[in-house]
């Protein structure tokens, strides 16, 4: 089951954010071979291009610290809706030995933009 986490993003900044990802044991996840998604949405059920914010989402380097880092620009984050809230979610995947994606929904939640002020 995912994480849940409210997040705040500035409007016009770059943003970077770090999901620090570790077993049920406590040890960091081994990401190697793996590869993220993450986006954000006015709605879940939101079909609307102007609706849907896709972040660049990696794996950092070494896959084995289980780190994953979303970011977006300030040109992206300039253009997010201060009103209301989104919601978004992070997915990681993997191919198993049989060729089939497997697919792990990590973290989940609401995020606030804070308006920008000097533009």
């Amino acid at each position: 089951m995912a994480s849940y986490e409210e997040i705040t993003i500035d409007q016009g900044a770059d943003v970077a954010i770090e999901v620090e990802l570790v077993e049920q044991d406590g040890s960091r996840k081994d990401l190697t071979g793996y590869s993220a998604a993450a986006k954000m949405k006015r709605h879940y059920n939101s079909v609307d291009s102007d609706d849907i914010v896709d972040f660049a989402a990696n794996v950092a380097d070494p896959a084995t610290n289980g780190v994953v880092v979303l970011s977006l620009t300030n040109t992206e984050t300039d253009q997010l809706n201060t009103r209301g809230r989104y919601v978004y979610d992070v997915e990681i995947s993997f191919n198993d030995s049989d060729g089939n994606q497997i697919i792990e929904r990590v973290l989940e939640g609401k995020v606030k933009v804070s308006p920008s002020v000097t533009r």
